[in-house]
């Protein structure tokens, strides 16, 4: 991996972790420089502030999510996967205690061209149920599904599918 990616990589990380420990509000720029090991100004080379920067990390988790789908021997296996993965990432754990706003903002569908990719792989993965697909996963942004609750309700949404 060249050395731009890995401190674009690593920039990212970094931001999780911020946002995990005080949410997306109270982060700043400093602390992920720190938690990425790199210098601030290496932060603004990437990113212009630190909206694009969430902009960035948001579309990294959803390509990450949709990579996984896609993976997935099964429709069943798939919805499973990201019902875990959404349900138990701490970073959305902690922007839902501290920065509800936000939350609703990213939840909020829109013409917006992340939208547009996630949409995009939803019906790749899941046909004309993605749907029924987006609102369940959505729900579990709120409301996490312990990892059983995750297989039961995938096993049923996949029977409906």
């Amino acid at each position: 991996m060249a050395t731009n990616q890995r401190s674009r990589t690593a920039i990212l990380s970094g931001a999780k972790i911020v946002i995990t420990e005080v949410g997306s509000y109270e982060s700043n720029m400093n602390d992920i420089a720190a938690r990425a090991e790199v210098s601030r100004a290496t932060v603004y080379n990437h990113f212009s502030d630190k909206e694009e920067m969430m902009l960035s990390l948001l579309e990294s988790e959803i390509l990450r999510l949709i990579d996984l789908a896609q993976r997935a021997p099964s429709k069943r296996d798939a919805l499973y996967l990201l019902s875990v993965e959404i349900s138990k990432d701490p970073a959305l754990r902690k922007m839902v205690e501290t920065d509800p706003l936000d939350i609703a903002k990213f939840v909020r569908v829109c013409e917006h061209p992340l939208w547009t990719l996630i949409n995009t792989a939803l019906i790749t993965t899941f046909g004309d149920s993605s749907g029924v697909v987006l609102h369940w996963l959505i729900g579990q942004i709120a409301s996490p599904l312990a990892p059983a609750e995750s297989s039961k309700q995938a096993d049923q949404l996949a029977r409906a599918l």
